[in-house]
């Protein structure tokens, strides 16, 4: 399988970023012997114990919540990055590295202290 499809009926590529539960993911095929059928993989905590594995896209269905959106486009990516920013949830550094990931040009740092200042 080199290709999901995700229960907002968008299909995926291991390439494409969605929003599963409040949080960007890409799909990853399972490789020969692994017990899932795919895994969903944080963009930027993946690649390890992170990774969510599911037997069979039911379970993914079942499991699709009210902020899972799909793939998104950039400018809603940009819209997640600055209601995030204030979450502390997520530290700085790792909100920077899913920006450069998901191809979003934020205000640099010291606009953002100043936003946050209310200047």
């Amino acid at each position: 399988m080199q290709t999901l499809e995700l229960p907002s009926g968008e299909t995926v590529t291991p390439e494409d970023v969605f929003m599963y539960e409040g949080y960007p993911y890409r799909f990853r095929p399972a490789g020969d012997g692994e017990t899932a059928a795919f895994y969903l993989t944080p963009l930027y905590w993946g690649g390890g114990e992170m990774d969510v594995p599911f037997p069979d896209r039911g379970v993914l269905k079942g499991q699709w919540g009210e902020e899972s959106r799909g793939v998104l486009t950039t400018e809603e990516w940009a819209e997640w990055l600055r209601a995030v920013r204030d979450d502390d949830r997520f530290d700085a550094a790792e909100l920077d590295a899913l920006a450069e990931e998901l191809g979003v040009e934020e205000p640099g740092l010291v606009t953002r202290i100043r936003r946050s200042l209310g200047f």
